[in-house]
């Protein structure tokens, strides 16, 4: 299964592969370069939509649990001052997704979408320090009953050149669906109550919408 986000582009790449494969075949002579453009074309191929499959994910729904967002590897785990929305201190998790994990943003907690706005910005590699305030980035607050109210971040990196959001102010998530989508590459952080439990370690690999990372 494959995100929606990821369709025009998997056709475009298809029949730009498709192309070159056939061109290759009928206008080149040489054995060894006609199969190896044909070689190249497939592996660009799987790679695009390896990039872009969308994994079914069962998320155990539960009100104390902060669930992780993203795929990837945990790489910040530190107490740090939020300055664009709550402007106090936060517990800050952060989890880098490299391109060959899967995109898909997935709403942390149930709730409400109390904030959500996109920021223009620079493409740092995703691990630099400030990357999570000069890159391209997107901040969405969700609040519910139980956790009271956590705020994650999409950034783009180096090589991801698009973000995608769906969150809007006022709507109504479920824990575990679909939040929007990083093209190519980059990171996405949590900010956390103060006390908040983490579950999780520096340099521990995380399933978005399944392992949970905190709890309340």
């Amino acid at each position: 299964m494959f995100h929606k986000e990821g369709f025009k582009i998997i056709i475009n790449t298809f029949l730009l592969c498709t192309a070159i494969a056939l061109a290759s075949e009928y206008l080149i002579e040489n054995f060894w370069i006609q199969k190896s453009l044909q070689v190249a074309s497939l592996v660009i191929m799987v790679l695009v939509l390896q990039f872009f499959r969308n994994p079914k994910r069962v998320t155990v729904l539960n009100d104390h649990h902060i669930i992780s967002p993203v795929d990837g590897k945990v790489v910040v785990i530190e107490e740090v001052f939020e300055k664009e929305f709550f402007k106090d201190k936060r517990l800050q998790v952060s989890i880098f997704m490299s391109p060959i994990n899967v995109h898909v943003t997935r709403y942390a907690i149930s709730g409400s979408i109390v904030f959500s706005k996109y920021h223009p910005g620079k493409y740092l590699v995703a691990w630099h320090p400030k990357s999570s305030e000069l890159n391209e980035r997107t901040t969405v607050v969700v609040e519910n009953k139980t956790v009271g109210q956590i705020l994650y971040r999409q950034i783009a990196g180096a090589v991801a050149r698009r973000i995608v959001n769906y969150a809007k102010v006022g709507d109504k998530v479920v824990q575990g669906t679909d939040a929007g989508f990083i093209k190519f590459g980059s990171r996405v952080d949590v900010f956390l109550p103060i006390g908040t439990h983490i579950n999780v370690k520096k340099d521990q690999i995380v399933k978005g919408g399944q392992d949970c990372i905190a709890e309340i």
